[in-house]
């Protein structure tokens, strides 16, 4: 199989999506920290851009989040655009995985404190919002 490239790494950001109102299509981007190890022992980190379309975006907006481990499947692109950078006008080329396939691993990230009580004060008002709506349609 030709261009055909498979990652295995940390997801740094949730999905962002876009949606296109002229066509009708999709995109889900995010990007993945993929560690690569040296000879001597040494460790860097690259990142990698990734963008999904259409009904493999709406998948990954529903299961993929940020700090969850993934294997990843797609085509290498590249995207091309142009930036001013010190009064000059400089192209810039910028590799980014098409997406084609994703595997969740390991478990799934452990929620942030700061929502866990929120949580617990939606849990504690259901009774009071199940009375009040009871009393509504009385």
């Amino acid at each position: 199989m030709n261009n055909s490239l498979t990652v295995c790494g940390h997801v740094g950001q949730s999905p962002k999506s876009l949606s296109f109102g002229d066509t009708g299509n999709r995109v889900a981007k995010f990007s993945v920290a993929v560690k690569e190890y040296g000879a001597n022992k040494s460790e860097s980190t690259l990142w990698i851009d990734v963008d999904a379309w259409n009904g493999l975006a709406e998948r990954v907006e529903a299961t993929v989040t940020k700090g969850r481990e993934v294997v990843l499947t797609g085509r290498l692109t590249v995207s091309k655009y142009t930036k001013v950078a010190d009064g000059k006008i400089v192209e810039i080329h910028k590799p980014v995985l098409k997406l084609s396939s994703f595997h969740l691993c390991g478990p799934k990230p452990v929620a942030a404190p700061a929502q866990e009580p929120m949580v617990a004060e939606a849990v504690a008002a259901a009774p009071v919002a199940k009375k009040m709506c009871k009393t509504i349609m009385d």
